[in-house]
């Protein structure tokens, strides 16, 4: 399976990009899905990434080098970025030591939790001693508008889902990798923590005054040439029981132009909501277009992306090749690549 490309970079906008290169910290985390920030960031940020730290105990690496703050300064990491994704997304006591550690060695903090580094008493006393910076990447930036509904210049793409975690992200990575290669103007416009650290900028959704969410999207991806495309990670699914509003404020203040639906295979039921029975795709297409159109009427489906992560190689290229035909669309799997996918690229820009 191919590996993901390591070249996104910060896209000029209205957003401060973070301070890179990062040293990777995996706290004491002892299950890999919860490090998945972490390797996140190998993945598709690896040029930017000088090593990892961890608190002692620690059961979790992503395979970089293992280097002190004061070394990855001395290598030029400029941040310590915290990798860890773990449930109620709360920063632990037991890394205070290891923050602190950061700080003094001349880095700033990046955090994607729930938690704010800025509440952390001795991390606030060190970086106003020291002149650090705690960036909470979860923290909208100041002054979203409320969505305007004018029409921006440019060309986008939204990744949208039946569900939450079916690659949306991933997919959208890896369209702005495929058109790069075809030497087409193209940025990846992130919109949760792990793509912002990936990206170096964006605005997290999940955390705007919800009637500010659409303006967010708006002022995410500014006016732009004829020919730029501003690739947009979705976020949850206009299905789903608790996160409908935040897809919602994102198809209508993205305005896109394509849309890429993105399912996993074999998934049945909304993930975490086992009451709830997924949506087709054909009924996934139909309701983002239909509600897409409010403000862009021009708005069409290129195809569809399809996590195969759960089948063999065969399996998945049977499904991608069964399903492309039902749909009568481009369908493939953006992790296995192939010409299925340099299909779905090329449908998007048509």
């Amino acid at each position: 399976m191919p590996q993901p490309a390591r070249s996104i970079q910060a896209a000029p906008g209205a957003i401060e990009p973070l301070p890179q290169p990062y040293l990777l910290f995996l706290g004491d985390v002892a299950e890999p899905a919860y490090a998945k920030t972490a390797f996140g960031l190998r993945d598709w940020a690896g040029e930017r990434c000088v090593g990892e730290y961890a608190c002692v105990g620690a059961k979790v690496s992503t395979g970089l080098r293992y280097l002190t703050p004061e070394q990855a300064f001395a290598e030029g990491a400029r941040s310590m970025a915290i990798g860890v994704a773990n449930p109620g997304g709360h920063i632990s006591p037991a890394w205070v030591p290891q923050l602190l550690q950061a700080l003094e060695a001349g880095l700033d903090l990046i955090g994607g939790m729930h938690a704010r580094l800025a509440d952390i008493e001795p991390l606030r006393s060190a970086a106003a001693r020291l002149g650090r910076r705690l960036l909470d990447v979860r923290q909208p930036p100041p002054g979203i508008p409320v969505a305007s509904g004018r029409k921006r210049s440019g060309m986008r793409l939204l990744t949208v889902g039946t569900d939450c975690a079916v690659g949306k992200k991933y997919t959208a990575l890896t369209l702005v990798r495929e058109w790069r290669a075809l030497g087409v103007d193209a940025y990846f416009r992130a919109t949760g923590q792990t793509g912002i650290l990936i990206a170096g900028q964006g605005i997290a959704l999940d955390a705007v005054v919800a009637d500010f969410a659409a303006g967010a999207a708006e002022m995410l991806s500014p006016d732009a040439g004829a020919e730029h495309w501003d690739v947009i990670e979705g976020q949850g699914s206009l299905f789903h029981p608790a996160y409908a509003g935040v897809a919602l404020a994102l198809l209508h203040g993205s305005q896109p132009d394509v849309i890429v639906v993105c399912h996993a295979a074999g998934r049945e039921t909304v993930l975490g909501h086992p009451g709830y029975p997924l949506p087709g795709i054909e009924e996934t297409i139909e309701l983002n277009l239909r509600l897409g159109r409010r403000t862009n009427p021009r708005i069409r489906c290129a195809g569809v992306s399809l996590n195969t992560a759960k089948l063999d190689a065969a399996q998945a290229e049977r499904l991608i090749a069964a399903e492309s035909e039902r749909l009568g669309c481009p369908v493939a799997d953006p992790m296995r690549g192939g010409e299925a996918f340099r299909r779905l690229a090329q449908a998007c820009l048509r």
